[in-house]
């Protein structure tokens, strides 16, 4: 077994169990693509044992923290049968699922989600792309499917050094899937959709939004970067009289229309703009237009923390005009999905947005991904997702 030793100094993060070891912590030692290697303190002391990656700067990613365990076959297979289990604790209304959430999970750099019949996986570290066949065949054993279709086009491979791979990996099928979500149903592509296919990370916001939107009557809604419209089918399936949708993918609009029609509602209630975000709210405002609820969920604008600045102020622009937009007792679900922004400057941000647009709300809820997506106490960077519900004053 090949041994990397840290500086002194930098063992902390792992007796804290953190998963990641970078490239500046290391003071000699390396290993092959993926090579599992037992990674020690300045004095030699064991720490874990960890995937070596020698092109990223998270240079080894933490299988375990137990010296006696040997990362093998049997390891990797009993680490996905505990993470599929533990959903089976969530109340997932949905037969969209993640099954395995990467570093919470203990399984770092692999992505699992599960649609009906379907699996698909991501393979985004070396550590995880060197046993892909040992893990392609226990997800199926485990969960009793047999087509298993590979997403791992995200752009964290390059910085691994992998190469993009899509594709059937076990089986075939369709990749035009139908996804039933709470009282909807949504229809995604796995071939060709973000992430997976879907945000299912949002599952429970689109059903919160459904929520107000029954409770307050909501008349006007914007659903801005609305992708395939998730948000807007919620809101009219709550009962909103109408929902204007903006997204700049012209394909995306045209799936948000379709599940529009999958669901049996009136199109006349729906409106799809093609256009930019920040040029349309800037022209709502111009032309006198509100709405009583607002929907913000863009791209990640700050992948790293080094990002934060610029993401920041891109993040208050879009907020300081939504609030312009917003009617008094009108309200906004806000979002950041940037690991780079946490969730105390996310509201620092939106609290700045209210003051720059003159504005005022009540916070009435905190929100962040569905519980199949867990943030662990050891791995705080898993709470990507942020969210707030401001119901202006």
């Amino acid at each position: 077994m090949k041994t990397i030793r840290l500086r002194e100094g930098k063992e902390r993060s792992l007796q804290r169990r953190h998963p990641w070891i970078f490239e500046s912590a290391i003071a000699k030692g390396g290993a092959d693509p993926g090579e599992t290697v037992r990674v020690e303190s300045s004095d030699g002391k064991f720490l874990a044992w960890a995937a070596f990656s020698p092109s990223s700067k998270i240079r080894a990613r933490a299988w375990s923290f137990n010296e006696a365990d040997r990362i093998d076959a049997a390891f990797l297979i009993a680490a996905c049968a505990r993470s599929i289990g533990a959903r089976a604790r969530f109340d997932v209304q949905s037969d969209g699922v993640r099954l395995i959430h990467g570093e919470a999970d203990g399984l770092p750099g692999l992505i699992v989600d599960r649609y009906g019949d379907t699996l698909v996986a991501q393979f985004l570290s070396t550590g995880i792309e060197r046993w892909k066949s040992v893990i392609a065949d226990a997800l199926l054993q485990q969960t009793g499917l047999s087509k298993l279709y590979e997403r791992s086009d995200a752009s964290s491979r390059a910085l691994e050094g992998l190469p993009e791979a899509t594709g059937w990996l076990r089986g075939d099928g369709a990749v035009e899937l139908e996804l039933q979500e709470h009282q909807w149903k949504l229809a995604i592509n796995i071939a060709e959709g973000h992430k997976t296919g879907f945000y299912l990370d949002q599952r429970d916001s689109r059903k919160k939004f459904a929520e107000y939107a029954e409770r307050l009557k909501f008349q006007r809604v914007l659903n801005c970067f609305c992708y395939t419209g998730g948000f807007s089918v919620a809101a009219l399936m709550g009962g909103a009289q109408h929902v204007t949708s903006i997204d700049s993918s012209g394909p995306a609009l045209q799936k948000g229309a379709a599940n529009v029609a999958l669901n049996g509602l009136d199109a006349s209630r729906a409106t799809w703009m093609d256009a930019d975000v920040n040029a349309s709210l800037r022209q709502f405002a111009t032309q006198g237009r509100s709405f009583d609820a607002i929907v913000l969920d863009p791209p990640k604008f700050a992948p790293t923390v080094a990002h934060a600045d610029r993401a920041a102020r891109a993040y208050k622009d879009i907020n300081r005009l939504a609030f312009k937009l917003l009617e008094p007792g009108g309200v906004l679900f806000t979002y950041s999905c940037s690991g780079g922004i946490s969730a105390d400057l996310f509201h620092k941000i939106v609290a700045s947005a209210g003051i720059d647009a003159h504005v005022d709300g009540f916070i009435t809820e905190r929100l962040g991904g569905a519980p199949d997506h867990p943030m662990t106490i050891n791995f705080p960077e898993g709470e990507y997702l942020k969210g707030l519900v401001v119901m202006r004053k």
